[in-house]
Formats: C-alpha cells, sequence, structure tokens
C-alpha cells in the first residue's frame, strides 16, 4: 500500500503540475513536491534497514527524515488550507479580508489547546512525534472546519462540487480522517501491521483518488457572482468591507447645556439679521 500511496502522489503532482495548478495554489504544489520527493526516499530507509544497511542506521536517518517530513507537511497543510479559503471566497473581497483574519485566530487557538494537552512524557529525542501529532491535530480540526464551512455555504457562494478548491479540501477531509486516527490510537497500536495502519492508509488512497479524479477532469469555468443587493451574504461582504476602513473623520462633541446652545442661536440670529440689513442698505 506504501508503494501504491507513492504511484498515486507521482501521477497526483504530474497532473497537478502539467495542467499549471500550481499557479492557482502554489502551497497545494509545494506539498505535492514534497510529498513526491521524501517518499522514495523513506521506502529505501525502510528497506534499507531490513536489509542492515548503514550499519543498521537507516531507521535512526528514517526516524528523523519522517518526522522532519511530517511537520513540514503541517505546516504547507495550513498554506493550503489558506489558499483553499482564498479562492472559495474570491469574489467577495471583503468577506475574504475578514475572514482571513478569524482563520488565523482560530488556528492559533487550535494550536494552543493542542499544545496545553499535550503530556509530555516523553523525554529527548521521543518528544518530536509528540510534538508533531499535536500540530497535527489542530490542523486536521481546521481541514475539518474548512470543508464543513464550504459545504454548509456552497449555494451562497456559488461554488460548483466540481471545483478544484472544494476537490482539495475533500482530500484533505479524508487525510484529516487518517490523521485523527492515527493520533487518537497510535499510542496503543504501534505495529506496522496492525490493522489500524491499514484503515488509515486506505482513507490516504482514497484522497489520493479523489485529487487525481478533480484534476484529470475539466475544471468548470467560475462565473462572476451575480446577486440582488438585498441579499443577506451582500450585506454581509459590504459591512466586512467598511470593517477596518479609515473613512471620513467626523467631530462628535458632548453635549452641552442648553442654555449655553440658545445663547449661540441668538448670537447667530443678529449677525444674520445685521449682515442682511447692511445688503439692503448697500442696495
Amino acid at each position: 500500500m506504501s508503494v501504491a500511496e507513492f504511484a498515486l502522489w507521482a501521477v497526483l503532482g504530474f497532473l497537478f503540475w502539467s495542467k499549471k495548478m500550481h499557479r492557482r495554489f502554489p502551497a497545494m504544489g509545494s506539498y505535492l513536491a514534497l510529498r513526491v520527493g521524501s517518499a522514495p526516499v523513506l521506502l529505501a530507509l525502510l528497506y534499507g534497514q531490513s536489509q542492515h544497511w548503514l550499519n543498521n542506521y537507516c531507521f535512526v536517518i528514517y526516524f528523523f527524515a519522517y518526522w522532519a517530513v511530517y511537520i513540514a507537511s503541517v505546516v504547507l497543510i495550513y498554506f493550503v488550507c489558506m489558499e483553499v479559503f482564498r479562492s472559495a471566497l474570491s469574489a467577495f473581497s471583503g468577506l475574504m479580508r475578514f475572514g482571513l483574519v478569524i482563520f488565523r485566530w482560530a488556528v492559533l487557538a487550535s494550536v494552543i489547546v493542542s499544545f496545553s494537552t499535550l503530556s509530555f512524557s516523553h523525554r529527548g529525542i521521543l518528544i518530536i512525534p509528540d510534538v508533531a501529532y499535536g500540530l497535527m491535530r489542530s490542523v486536521s480540526a481546521v481541514e475539518l472546519c474548512l470543508l464543513g464551512f464550504l459545504c454548509l455555504s456552497m449555494n451562497a457562494l456559488r461554488l460548483s462540487i466540481r471545483d478544484l478548491a472544494f476537490g482539495i479540501a475533500l482530500g484533505f477531509g479524508l487525510t484529516s480522517s487518517s490523521d485523527f486516527i492515527v493520533v487518537s490510537l497510535m499510542s496503543r497500536y504501534t505495529s506496522l501491521t496492525d490493522p489500524l495502519q491499514f484503515v488509515s492508509e486506505s482513507l490516504i488512497l482514497v484522497a489520493l483518488g479523489s485529487w487525481i479524479t478533480y484534476c484529470a477532469l475539466p475544471e468548470p469555468a467560475r462565473q462572476p457572482v451575480v446577486m440582488p443587493a438585498s441579499s443577506t451574504i451582500y450585506r454581509w461582504n459590504e459591512i466586512a468591507s467598511a470593517l477596518g476602513h479609515t473613512g471620513t473623520q467626523v467631530a462628535v462633541q458632548q453635549p452641552a447645556n442648553s442654555f449655553f446652545l440658545t445663547d449661540v442661536e441668538n448670537v447667530v440670529d443678529k449677525v444674520l439679521n445685521r449682515n442682511l440689513k447692511n445688503r439692503e442698505s448697500e442696495l
């Protein structure tokens, strides 16, 4: 299944780059490059461990290489989610800008909660998996929330189910389910031949198959979004566009004493009457 996974990553990378999709989703292109480039190296190190290459140091090299790729994948997935969010809300600039601020704060809160729940029971280099799993747990939550948001707001955003942005979110929703299984139950099941590993790997293969399907099929062109001015999402977009913009400054004065205002009005009336009399005399 690992060899099949690498073959699917290679096919996906070829389709993604040959169709210039990396120009629209550069972070996704970097993520695919990382997975395609690291998979054969990691497989070779695992095979070398079984053959006792490099005086049995292959597993040590594999350990650091695997977790380095794992943490780099977490960071890139975060930027991919940002790209999908921008693409889905590209027709609503106000909501997109305001939503990105909330998106960043949600990710920060998720990371803080994930790290606060870590036990840190391991010491030394064994703490690396704990940190990596904590980061992946937080990003997996963001992936599932992003997929749920797109599913609930597809009609309002005029987003087609065949749009590549939705396809990427769908694939990451499947992989995040796999990551949740690994993170939640891996401490109890450590064997590479455990049935849980096959379930997790199957979800990854299904996600890769869905991405390949989205890349192979022609994507429908997104039409300009036209909606009535009375629609709710249009009003939300206008409100979000107004937030953060500095408009015309208005001096707001504190309420004054009513007697003082009366005196001021009387003075103004006298000045106006005097000006009128002067004009009449000149005529």
